[in-house]
């Protein structure tokens, strides 16, 4: 899942596509280096980001899925929000998207009821608060039994409102609401997950949990990343959001060769 931000804030400077023009080239080369999916957000949610009206984000998004199209109309989109009027208008416009929710439903409550409705695959995300609060309610016995039985909460609404099981994705939230530490102890933990038997996201990509420790920034966070990429999916990830999909797939590549040969846990 190639990540294409057409915001101005978003906390890697050089994810920012801003144009329709950036962000035709940007999904160009993606999609050639072999991204499966490209994942649209109008809406930052890095830590303290400032909160955009749903009519900018709107805007944001718009822009950047009409140069995706434009690019490939056959492409995987995903929307990175929150906000069920942000996917209504997508899909009245540009027909079926896969919901990307960090939230997964809790931050609209017509969320849920508007992927049913629609019938749209759907991704839920943990996260606790909001991204202005997030880190503020990094608190947790046990970061990886606390992340399951949340996530279980979002499956048992998800499944309520009418949202088939098998259109569903699960993504732990690496950097929501979790210090570094507990990021780690999560990803330690992932293969717990697998006990949903749901896909499992994993976005990582150049985040403070890789460059913090390191004292690097993230425009310096490459070839960690690709090291966290191996772990997760040893542990069980099936899609990798990230913003350098030539590396990512070579990562994936290997990956596979060792997965062979490895009788996992």
């Amino acid at each position: 899942m190639a990540i294409v931000n057409a915001t101005p804030d978003s906390f890697y400077v050089s994810s920012r596509t801003q144009s329709h023009k950036a962000v035709a080239e940007r999904v160009e080369r993606v999609l050639s280096e072999g991204a499966a999916i490209i994942d649209i957000g109008g809406y930052s949610s890095r830590p303290d980001a400032d909160d955009v009206t749903t009519a900018e984000e709107w805007s944001r998004v718009d822009m950047a899925l009409s140069a995706a199209k434009e690019v490939s109309g056959e492409v995987a989109v995903s929307i990175d929000t929150f906000r069920a009027e942000i996917v209504r208008r997508a899909y009245e416009k540009y027909g079926e998207v896969i919901v990307n929710d960090i939230t997964g439903g809790v931050g609209d409550t017509e969320m849920l009821k508007t992927v049913a409705e629609l019938q749209l695959p759907y991704i839920a995300m943990h996260m606790r608060g909001t991204p202005q609060t997030m880190q503020q309610q990094a608190q947790y016995s046990d970061v990886v039994t606390e992340v399951a039985n949340e996530l279980q909460e979002r499956l048992t609404a998800i499944e309520k409102a009418g949202i088939e099981r098998k259109r569903v994705a699960l993504d732990p939230g690496f950097g929501f609401a979790k210090t570094v530490e507990q990021n780690y102890e999560l990803l330690a933990g992932l293969h717990r997950l697998k006990a949903f038997e749901q896909p499992l996201l994993v976005g990582v990509s150049r985040k403070s949990m890789i460059y913090k420790p390191l004292g690097i920034t993230p425009d310096e966070a490459l070839s960690a990343t690709q090291a966290v990429h191996w772990e997760a999916l040893r542990q069980g990830a099936t899609l990798l959001r990230v913003h350098d999909v030539a590396e990512a797939v070579q990562t994936i590549k290997l990956y596979e060769k060792f997965d062979q040969n490895d009788k996992g846990f």
